[in-house]
């Protein structure tokens, strides 16, 4: 009842969770040149995930799951939504955001719907958690995978967090009213589970969600352990006060989300700067024809690496004037990181000693 109230009067005062106010990128944050600078390894039309297994990296590209350059390792007749390498040497993707499947390994063909009495209708990543358990992140249960934006300017909240255990079936609900969860991963017991409407990441075990990283300056998304400790966290655009404020003038959204196009809301985008009719997002985003990198951003692109508690410890980014935007995903392979960048279906990689060597400097 103290935390309803409290969070009432934020919402009629503006303060707290309630205000337009957007944390700075700064220290661990602090702006570079990253991304841009990576390798393109391949490009894609329908990229969704990555991973890696045994002999390299795995894409989830369109209804396949292939490596770049190397032909296929699975097709299944519909989109896949997310993709994990298991322990065995199988994969478990997400089809349609809908359903669970896995595909090769000791449970090779299981497939599960999620909850009976609520099964899985945004399934957006997927992560083992050692025993054999999958943690399924279930975005939303009003909108699709592919309609994230409409969940965000609906102010949507219905997110979940399921487990999945293929040797008995059982599919159990850890947490419910999430607002968006994108991304898990096995956290000391708990699962850190990304929170992308709130900016922030949760650690979710048997009891409530246990806040762990708060107050992002962008909506985070897939979070994966790094070698050495710790994890990668990307996320899939940046925030701006424009879109704060549209998002709490109610008569106003709503009579944007019915009466525009969406790819013309006042919204956050995977990819920007392709049409004369985008909304600005304010301030002075040109000077003589170039676009410049502290411009408010529609579009961003940014990698964190986080410390064993899930503190941010350096990050890589791609500013406004960048094109390597819509980060979704990344993942280790022998020395590298690869990363995903959704915006223009890109696969990027980068030396982690290259990282390294510039986070230090």
């Amino acid at each position: 009842m103290i935390e309803a109230l409290r969070q009432f009067g934020d919402w009629i005062l503006g303060r707290g969770e309630a205000s337009i106010t957007i944390p700075i990128f700064d220290g661990a944050l602090k702006p570079n040149q990253l991304l841009e600078a990576a390798d393109v390894v391949a490009e894609f039309k329908e990229a969704s995930d990555i991973a890696a297994d045994s002999e390299g990296i795995l894409v989830a590209d369109g209804s396949r799951v292939v490596r770049p350059g190397g032909g296929e390792r699975a097709g299944f007749g519909r989109p896949v939504t997310a993709l994990c390498v298991l322990g065995d040497g199988g994969i478990a993707v997400a089809l349609d955001g809908k359903e669970l499947r896995v595909k090769g390994g000791a449970f090779d063909g299981f497939a599960s719907k999620g909850p009976a009495n609520a099964p899985f209708h945004a399934a957006n990543a997927i992560a083992g958690l050692g025993d054999g358990r999958l943690a399924v992140t279930d975005g939303s249960l009003q909108q699709p995978v592919d309609h994230w934006v409409h969940d965000l300017m609906g102010r949507g909240g219905s997110g979940r967090l399921i487990v999945v255990d293929p040797k008995d079936g059982r599919a159990r609900e850890l947490a419910r009213g999430l607002e968006y969860a994108f991304g898990a991963c096995a956290m000391n017991g708990d699962i850190l589970v990304s929170e992308s409407w709130r900016h922030r990441l949760v650690a979710i075990g048997n009891g409530r969600p246990r806040p762990v990283l708060t107050r992002l300056p962008v909506y985070p998304s897939r979070v994966v352990p790094a070698s050495g400790g710790g994890f990668w966290l990307t996320a899939f655009t940046a925030r701006t006060q424009l879109v704060e404020f549209v998002l709490r003038e109610n008569a106003y959204r709503r009579r944007m989300m019915k009466e525009i196009a969406p790819e013309h809301w006042i919204a956050p985008r995977l990819r920007s700067g392709e049409s004369y009719l985008e909304p600005m997002q304010g301030a002075h985003l040109r000077t003589m024809g170039v676009l410049k990198p502290w411009a408010p951003p529609r579009s961003y692109g940014l990698v964190v690496r986080l410390s064993a508690a899930g503190q941010p410890l350096y990050s890589l980014h791609s500013r406004v004037d960048g094109i390597n935007h819509g980060v979704v995903a990344a993942a280790e392979f022998r020395g590298a990181l690869y990363i995903l960048a959704k915006g223009p279906g890109r696969l990027l990689r980068l030396p982690l000693a290259d990282i390294e060597k510039e986070a230090a400097s």
